[in-house]
């Protein structure tokens, strides 16, 4: 039986195959970048897969060309200002001054919730296709697995910003550390193949198999007894904690608050002036200057 609720167009979409949940991102036309609304409609169809019995696998999944070109930084839906119902004990940031505005905020929105994501007591799986950028690679990062395209790509570019990369730090866990410094040092795209042999991938396939492909993994999980996934999964990221993973983040949020106060600071804006735009743009320039420098040493 098939179960959809598309009541937000909204930007989140909820359906439920046999015993999967499939939470799918709905902003096609901003390449799912993430806004608070669509942050807390994720928060809600994840509380509804983890209540739902029948549920033994949970598939997060981005509507159109891309899996998610990261936080919402300049489309016409940018809600920063905006007051939600919040799902943490974290006071509401709007109206704040200085940086408490932004720390208040992304303590909720972004670090808070991808770890309580993370922790979902079910199996998750990404199902990637085209951009995973910055945020999105939070979202990515937060499942268990990950089965993506050939053609999809990864990067966080936010260096450029003077911000020492996005609020849930995992690169270091994702990546070892030489390879962690490459990817923010250059913000350059990391393709499939790369982010397979890194171990960040689980399975690279085809657009045209990836729904079938990723559904037919999460069936054979399925067939496993609930507790024994549970246990299995919090035995793993406890012993990632462990390693440092919930401390290292700490410590980055600090260093990536403090980035967002000096840039307010020296420029009068928290991002340095970049917005989504902007950002987009400094990319394709740094793939064309990347290209550039290949065939100059090739010629």
């Amino acid at each position: 039986m098939t179960e959809t609720n598309n009541n937000n167009q909204d930007v989140v979409l909820y359906e439920v195959r046999d015993d999967i949940a499939i939470v799918t991102m709905n902003r096609p036309e901003y390449n799912n970048a993430q806004n608070s609304q669509m942050t807390y409609a994720l928060d809600a169809a994840f509380k509804r897969a983890s209540d739902d019995d029948s549920v033994k696998v949970i598939v997060l999944a981005g509507a159109g060309k891309h899996f998610s070109a990261g936080h919402d930084i300049g489309t016409p839906g940018r809600d920063v200002d905006k007051t939600f119902d919040r799902a943490s004990l974290w006071y509401d940031h709007v109206n704040k001054p200085g940086g408490e505005f932004l720390y208040t905020r992304e303590q909720e929105v972004y670090l808070g919730m991808c770890r309580r994501w993370r922790d979902i007591p079910k199996p998750t799986i990404a199902m990637v296709q085209g951009a995973c950028v910055a945020g999105g690679l939070m979202l990515a990062w937060v499942c268990d697995l990950i089965i993506a395209t050939d053609d999809s790509f990864y990067s966080d570019p936010v260096v450029r910003m003077g911000i020492p990369g996005v609020e849930y730090f995992a690169h270091v866990h994702e990546l070892n550390p030489r390879i962690a410094k490459e990817f923010l040092f250059l913000g350059e795209r990391m393709p499939a193949e790369r982010a397979y042999q890194m171990g960040m991938l689980n399975k690279v396939v085809t657009r045209d198999t990836l729904e079938e492909e990723t559904l037919a993994v999460a069936s054979r999980i399925a067939k496993m007894p609930r507790l024994g996934l549970q246990l299995t999964k919090q035995v793993i990221n406890s012993a990632e904690d462990l390693m440092g993973k919930r401390t290292t983040m700490d410590m980055a949020f600090g260093y990536h608050h403090f980035a967002h106060s000096h840039n307010e600071l020296v420029s009068g804006d928290r991002l340095s002036g970049f917005d989504g735009k902007k950002m987009a743009q400094s990319q394709r320039d740094q793939e064309k200057g990347k290209d550039k420098t290949t065939e100059e040493v090739q010629s």
